[in-house]
Order: structure tokens, then C-alpha cells, then sequence
């Protein structure tokens, strides 16, 4: 309808799955590599979560279209199963032949053991992977736990995702359940996107759709964030709903009170209230965000000019959503209430300390849990204490305040305050008066910090101590990297190498061992790593 009057080439926020739409946000790109994790290195589990249209079903249709040749995958999109349907379907979907008149859990069982043996035999790997698994009761869940024990003597033969709804999370922490929480190799909760992410992807769509990347104003852009909360399949409804408005009003360009109408078409006005989570059930369209990379043949039939332009746009938008720069665009929230914005999925603990972890440049990937001894796998040590405003104030880092709100506790992340400190920067990008703040806060905060170095001459291999750690720290820094490990206080070979590494390119005695001289080269490069991390809100 509205293609010729936009001059688009096809529908950039239609709801139908289209190859051509993929954003890469860096969410998408953690939760995607949980899962490749899962099937590369693990044994047992991998779960992702994630609220209603926050695109977990991207992430699946990602994961297939980057198997390996060496693998074979069972898909369970119906979770409401019973355990003897549920081996069935699995059976089905790798081709195990079965008795169907002698129908047996037994049966199924065996059979399938005798498959995943002769495919282990053959260098295959075979992976189970299931939709909507927050339906599953917990005795199914216990069913797949016992599917995970066919394994030889030095593998297992089985990896399993589950795909689900936060309940699911919920549910694998059932007290029953504790023997499947052990075997979880990777755990992933997917994030709706920020405002800036928003921003890059609504005009990544555009650009795919060879519009106008401005053609979505920036006032309508923050309406449509305000609206779906980062929800991309709300983002995609809103947009095409306010194109089609524009087009009804022979307008060219989309401003916010054309989103404000689109978006008291497709939320319930019961719904509406800003951050309100409950959104996210008013809605009953199933959209399959399927992306993949564009290809580079679908600018080919363009003109070199506007191959070069787009090609400028499209690193031009990428930029947009850099770390680096990530706080220096706060979003104006007078009109956001701070508990309406506060009392989401996205202020639960393990999803700010992530985020922190995030700003510390460090990529934590893979945990059993996320804790204090498993956050030293990134060079880094917590600090948790409880203090006045003006001691967090005084905190050059980023701060993880914890707020009480009906007896309930929720985080979020302290990044930035104006210069007269009346105002902070929460998570990044949202604003908000230290008065409403402080009515929730109760003084309590956690925070990381670079371990100390201790007086020591000399650090070398086989040395356990804070002083190792340090070092893993450093240089995760200079090499650019988050290098999990599982003995971060041990110095091991690896670490002994990246010595060996530094000492080369810094022109040092070349020996794996961290003495006087490298201890000098390093205190140097780490006294530029300790005032980084916060920003100023302008």
C-alpha cells in the first residue's frame, strides 16, 4: 500500500520472516553464541530466555542456518507433551525407526541409545532443541535430564536447549530439578533492545528496504522505544502501523503523534502505561524475526553511488549502538515514572550484572551461576558494601544499586551523573532525578574492581594469589579479550604464553615469568584502565 508513496522496495517492517532483515544487535550476538557454545563444547544443557517478541526464535532460526555438516538436530516446537510423545518426536525427528504397535517409553529409549551411538561412532553430534520449553512439567524436564545420561565413557552423547519464556527459569529452580540445574553448560536470559539499538534497527530495515533512513523521525523513534520497551516484534508492529498512518495522511516522514495513534491501535489503553511489563501479553500475533546477513548481491542492482552511500549508512548505523558512545545520548525520561520503568525483567540481578560486565568490556559467556567467584573467570573481583550517596558518588566505576520496591528487590546500574549531581544516569541511556532515586535505595550497592597487586617482585608460573588474577586482568585489557578460565588464581601455561606475548611486543626479556621489568610495563598500561568506565551525563 504505502511501498510507492515511501519508495521502498518491499515492506521493511512486515511480519513475515524475511532473510534479508537481520540485525545483529549485541544481545542477539551473545545469546547466539550461548547456543553455538551449547552444541560445539557442552555436554548436557544450554537455556535461553527471554520475554514474550524478544526474539528467541530468531536466535533458533540463526543457530539452524549455521549448523555444522556434523550435526544433527531434533526440533520440538510443541512443548505440551507427554514424555512418551515427547522421545517419540525426538525419535521422529532424527529418523529413529520404531515398533509403533508396541509403543514404549522402554522402546524409544533404547532405540534412540543405539542411534546416538552408531551416529558418535560416525563423528556426529546430535542435539535436541525445544521451543516454548517453559510448558514442560517437571517431569518431563527429569525425562530429558535421564535422556542426558546416555553418553560413552568419555562423552555425552546428547545436548539439549531449551528455549523459554523467564518462567522457565523459574522452574529449573525447583528443588527437584537440581540435578538437571548442574548439568546447564550455558545459560542465556535475552534482553529487549536499548533505545540506541532500537534506533540502529529501525533503521537498519529501512535501509534493507532501500528508504530513507530518516524517514522515521527521531521523536517517533523514541515513542516507538517508550511504546515496545525494545521489544522487536512491538517495535515492527508500531513502525508499520505508523507508515500505514503516515501514507493515510499523505504525509512523508513519521513524527511521534503518528506513533502515539498507532500505538492506541495495538496496545489495549488498560496496557499503556509507560514500562509496564504486562504489554507484552496484550498481543497475540506470533512473529518470527528470522535474520540473516545481507547478502551483498541485493545491492548489485543499484547504481555505484548508491551502493556507496548505503554502505556508509549501514556502518554509519552500526556505529550507533558502539559501547563507547552508548551514554552519550541519555534519553530524556521527565516523562518515564522511575518504579514504572524500574519493575521490569531487565533489573533483575543477573541481568544488571551482565550489563556491568558489559561496560567493563568483558563478554561472560558461559556459567553454571552468575556469582562473585565465577565473575574471577574475567580478571575481575566484586565488592559488595553499603554506604552514603556521596561514598557511591566517589566510585569511578560502574556502581549496581539495589532498590526495595513492595518488598521486592530490583538493580540497576549506576553509569553516569551531571555535574551538579542532581541528576544520574541509569542503565546507560536514562535519566532521573537523585530525589526519586534515593526514595527506593537503601544504601546497598555492588560493584567490580580491578584486583589489587600486592606487594610483590616477581609473579610466576605455578603461583596461586590475588597477584594472578591481577594479572589476568591486565591482560585480558592489553589483548582485547574476555578469557574465561576455570582457575583464575593460577598461573598456568596458557597465561604463561600471553607473559611470553607481552614481553615480545613490549621488547622485554623474554622469559613467561612477571619480574621487575614486566611488572613495571604493566603497572603502566593498567594506571590507564582505572577511570574508564564511568561517564558524565551532559
Amino acid at each position: 500500500m504505502y511501498l510507492e508513496h515511501f519508495h521502498l522496495t518491499e515492506f521493511p517492517f512486515s511480519i513475515s520472516p524475511d532473510p534479508h532483515f537481520f540485525y545483529k544487535s549485541k544481545r542477539h550476538q551473545d545469546g547466539l553464541a550461548h547456543l553455538v557454545y551449547g552444541i560445539e563444547f557442552g555436554g548436557g544443557f544450554v537455556v535461553l530466555t527471554g520475554e514474550v517478541g524478544t526474539g528467541k526464535t530468531t536466535l533458533c532460526h540463526c543457530l539452524l542456518e549455521q549448523l555444522p555438516d556434523n550435526l544433527d538436530i531434533a526440533l520440538v516446537l510443541n512443548s505440551k507433551l507427554s514424555a512418551l510423545e515427547l522421545v517419540a518426536t525426538i525419535c521422529d525427528e532424527l529418523s529413529v525407526h520404531y515398533d509403533y504397535s508396541n509403543l514404549s517409553l522402554k522402546q524409544l529409549i533404547d532405540k534412540l541409545n543405539k542411534h546416538l551411538l552408531l551416529a558418535h561412532s560416525k563423528g556426529r553430534k546430535t542435539v535436541i532443541l525445544i521451543d516454548e520449553a517453559q510448558n514442560l512439567s517437571i517431569d518431563i524436564l527429569e525425562q530429558l535430564r535421564l535422556l542426558t545420561n546416555l553418553e560413552t565413557s568419555k562423552s555425552k552423547l546428547l545436548r539439549i536447549i531449551l528455549i523459554g519464556q523467564p518462567e522457565l527459569k523459574v522452574v529449573l529452580q525447583t528443588p527437584s530439578l537440581r540435578q538437571l540445574n548442574q548439568r546447564i553448560t550455558a545459560r542465556y536470559h535475552l534482553l529487549p533492545l536499548s533505545y540506541l539499538e532500537t534506533k540502529a534497527y529501525i533503521k537498519y530495515r529501512l535501509l534493507v528496504s532501500m528508504g530513507d533512513i530518516n524517514l522515521i523521525d527521531e521523536s517517533a523513534i523514541r515513542k516507538v522505544y517508550q511504546l515496545s520497551l525494545g521489544t522487536p516484534r512491538l517495535i515492527n508492529l508500531l513502525c508499520d502501523r505508523s507508515l500505514l498512518g503516515a501514507y493515510s495522511m499523505n504525509m512523508h516522514k513519521v513524527n511521534s503523534t503518528i506513533v502515539t495513534k498507532a500505538g492506541d491501535e495495538i496496545i489495549p489503553a488498560s496496557k499503556k502505561k509507560y514500562f509496564d511489563i504486562k504489554i507484552f501479553s496484550s498481543l497475540t500475533c506470533i512473529l518470527l524475526l528470522t535474520f540473516t546477513s545481507i547478502n551483498s548481491s541485493y545491492f548489485s542492482i543499484s547504481p555505484i553511488n548508491t551502493i556507496i552511500n548505503r554502505e556508509d549508512d549501514l556502518h554509519n548505523i552500526i556505529n550507533e549502538v558502539n559501547p563507547s558512545i552508548i551514554n552519550k545520548i541519555p534519553i530524556n525520561s521527565k516523562e518515564i515514572k522511575f518504579t514504572d520503568w524500574l519493575v521490569t525483567p531487565m533489573h533483575y540481578l543477573d541481568n544488571v550484572i551482565l550489563d556491568a560486565l558489559h561496560k567493563w568490556s568483558k563478554n561472560f559467556v558461559v556459567s553454571q551461576k552468575i556469582n562473585c567467584d565465577s565473575i574471577k573467570s574475567t580478571g575481575l573481583s566484586c565488592f559488595m558494601g553499603k554506604g552514603t550517596w556521596k561514598e557511591v558518588l566517589q566510585i569511578k566505576r560502574p556502581v549496581i544499586l539495589e532498590f526495595v520496591l513492595n518488598n521486592k528487590k530490583y538493580h540497576s546500574l549506576l553509569t553516569g551523573f551531571n555535574h551538579d549531581q542532581t541528576n544520574v544516569q541509569l542503565n546507560g541511556n536514562f535519566n532521573f532525578s537523585v530525589s526519586e532515586v534515593l526514595k527506593y535505595w537503601e544504601g546497598y550497592y555492588l560493584t567490580f574492581e580491578v584486583p589489587n597487586l600486592n606487594a610483590a617482585k616477581i609473579i610466576s608460573y605455578g603461583q596461586s594469589s590475588e597477584n594472578v588474577l591481577w594479572l589476568r586482568y591486565v591482560l585480558n585489557s592489553y589483548d582485547g579479550m574476555s578469557c574465561l578460565v576455570e582457575q583464575p588464581l593460577f598461573f598456568d601455561d596458557v597465561l604463561s604464553k600471553r607473559v611470553l606475548r607481552f614481553q615480545h611486543e613490549r621488547h622485554l626479556t623474554e622469559d613467561g615469568k612477571v619480574g621487575p621489568q614486566t611488572l613495571v610495563s604493566l603497572k603502566k598500561f593498567a594506571q590507564k584502565l582505572e577511570y574508564t568506565h564511568l561517564n558524565i551525563v551532559e
